[in-house]
């Protein structure tokens, strides 16, 4: 694929296979930059390619260590921007922080909308985002952002399946949006679950809504952080008479009890991408499948620079 050198992508510390696999697909070398440290644990960013006047993208995901990821960014749009890009944009395939969208109590922040702010004041032109936990997130930016849609790679791959008997499953009325268009586009039934949160980290299955006894069932949900709405929800639907289990998911937090209580889960396939990367536990468990979202990143870059449509990716699906 030609493009011109006006084009550069760069790579923060977070997700490098990604950003070279992005890359890799729009055939042109990834952009040169130095990720250092000072003494005393500052970073320091040095990027290495003349970018004066050129359309530039920084491939970052703000996961775990969300902090110094999300300020190694900050650093390298401020780099960008003082070296005189034309336009700059932040691709971050997960957004960290989220699910601090709103006061939901007395005396506590907004992050998401503070996060927003500091990425915008800190030079991005543009943001790349795929499926924000909390869609009014896009409301929160000053600048365009293009919401991608994860469900595009997972769709079809669950559509290459052919899943007999399918019914797809959300794990809690938050994610029936998704649940609905999954089940439109598979061909299968849609069924509910409803949960009791007893913690921050605890949620137990209550009751079912729909048909789940004989059926191959795919719980579909943005992301998988503790795990414990998912597993709570397989193993209701396990008991209430579903075959085989499936799951798929944009994003693979996989934090705190996550691997154990998916270990296990009555799951037989769990399917994510990678937005962000698998520790090396993570690999171990063998009902985990990565896919990769480099085509669809790298397809969005390609339209951006050449100011296409991005919305027109999602007409396959």
């Amino acid at each position: 694929m030609f493009l011109n050198d006006d084009l550069k992508i760069f790579s923060g510390s977070s997700n490098p296979a990604l950003a070279n696999a992005v890359c890799k697909y729009l055939d042109i070398p990834l952009g040169r930059a130095e990720i250092d440290r000072f003494p005393d644990g500052e970073k320091v960013i040095r990027v290495e390619d003349d970018v004066r006047g050129r359309d530039c993208f920084v491939v970052q995901s703000t996961c775990r260590p969300v902090d110094e990821h999300l300020v190694e960014l900050l650093i390298y749009l401020d780099c960008l921007r003082r070296a005189s890009a034309k336009r700059i944009t932040a691709v971050i395939p997960y957004f960290g922080y989220a699910r601090q969208d709103r006061k939901d109590e007395g005396r506590v922040p907004i992050t998401a909308k503070l996060v927003a702010n500091v990425i915008t004041t800190s030079g991005a032109d543009r943001v790349i985002a795929i499926d924000l936990h909390a869609h009014q997130l896009q409301g929160f930016f000053d600048i365009p952002l293009d919401h991608l849609m994860g469900e595009l790679v997972l769709g079809r791959y669950f559509r290459d399946k052919k899943i007999s008997k399918l019914t797809v499953v959300s794990p809690d009325v938050g994610n029936m949006k998704i649940a609905s268009r999954y089940a439109s586009h598979l061909g299968g039934e849609l069924a509910i679950v409803h949960k009791r949160r007893m913690s921050g980290s605890e949620v137990q299955a209550r009751e079912i809504i729909g048909e789940v006894k004989g059926r191959n069932i795919l719980m579909c949900d943005d992301i998988i952080a503790t795990a414990g709405t998912l597993c709570s929800a397989a193993e209701l639907v396990k008991k209430r008479g579903a075959e085989k289990i499936y799951v798929g998911a944009t994003h693979g937090v996989l934090a705190g009890p996550a691997l154990e209580r998916l270990k296990l889960a009555p799951l037989d396939e769990i399917i994510i991408t990678d937005t962000i990367p698998l520790t090396e536990e993570a690999k171990k468990l063998n009902s985990i499948k990565v896919l990769s979202v480099s085509a669809m990143l790298g397809e969005a870059i390609k339209r951006i620079h050449k100011d296409e449509s991005v919305s027109s990716l999602f007409n396959d699906f």
